[in-house]
Order: C-alpha cells, then structure tokens, then sequence
C-alpha cells in the first residue's frame, strides 16, 4: 500500500458525520468490505452510491478522498497475506458498551454489504463460508449484557478476532473465486 496513513476510527467518524450518514462509522466499514467480500467492486462510482447509503452531503475533496482511500486500505488489509485485516471500531480505551454495539453494526454492515454485491455468490458458498455469515448475523442481532467487566472484554476480543478472520475468509472465498480456479496447487 502507498504511504498514506492508514484511516481510523476517529477519523472515518468525521467523515460519516460530516457527510450526515445515516449509519455509524463501523457500520459504514463493515457495509464496505461485506461488498468486497462478496466480490463487489466499487469502481469509478462514490462509495455512497454504491453502498445505496443515504446522505445529505454530496463527498467532495477531502472527504471523497478519504473515502476512496478507504476502499484502497480496506482492499489491500482484507487480501493481506499477513492477515493484517482489522475492522475500523473505537479505541480500546472507550467503554465496553460502545465497542460492542459498534462491533454489532459492524457485523450488519458487513452482512448487507455482502448482500449488495451480488446473491449468486451466496449459493455457492462453503458450509464453512455459510456458518461465518450466521454467525455474523447472531452478532449483528445481539443485545450486550455485560457482567464481569474482565468476562466481557475477554469475550469482545474473542467476538472481534471472529469477525475479523471471518471477514478474511469469506473475501478469499468470495472476492477472489476466479483466480483461486486457476491456480495451481504445488
């Protein structure tokens, strides 16, 4: 990737508000690499418009570029080797609650997302493929309730890596199909 600081939260958020979209920053991501996952490309057109996310703000100059340097990132992170791939939430260093019901709009961006880039995908999929978007959809759905404080930030971790190596895996099955029929097994 170019050596263009790598967006985050915080500053995807201002753009969300700035833009006055009607979802949160992690939704917004998670809609983002869902597409990509599902093997969408964005192209030429704004990531609003492909997205179909309501706006009250047309994306022009800074904020534009920001958003085609996210598609940029999350492209790159989601077919890194390295497995690199984080979804964009706040800091660990904010509430509990607020981490875990951006992780859940980060999961109902990422299942609508996916949705939008194209249903003759989703027959084809592994049964392993299939379990991860149920999965992802039970965390979209959840309701946190929260206990033990070390309890509940060790199970967001493990939620978190979840969702981050499920997104990986359905953009290696998904996004990258063709490719993976004409390789070559060593």
């Amino acid at each position: 990737m170019a050596a263009e600081e790598i967006i985050g939260y915080d500053e995807l958020d201002d753009t969300v508000v700035h833009l006055k979209l009607a979802i949160p920053a992690s939704e917004l991501h998670g809609s983002l690499c869902g597409f990509l996952a599902g093997g969408g490309r964005v192209g030429k057109q704004s990531l609003v418009e492909v997205l179909h996310l309501d706006n009250e703000v047309k994306p022009t100059g800074r904020d534009q570029a920001l958003l085609e340097r996210l598609v940029t990132q999350s492209e790159a992170e989601l077919a890194d080797p390295e497995l690199g791939f984080e979804p964009l939430l706040p800091a660990d260093d904010r509430p509990l609650p607020e981490r875990a019901e951006a992780l859940g709009d980060w999961c109902r961006g990422f299942l609508g997302g996916f949705g939008l880039a194209g249903a003759e995908t989703h027959r084809k999929l592994s049964d392993e493929a299939q379990e991860i978007l149920r999965d992802l959809g039970t965390i979209a759905a959840s309701a946190f309730d929260f206990g033990d404080e070390g309890e509940d930030e060790d199970a967001l971790i493990e939620l978190h890596e979840f969702v981050r190596m499920g997104a990986m895996l359905l953009f290696a099955e998904c996004a990258k199909r063709p490719a993976a029929q004409n390789d070559t097994l060593h």
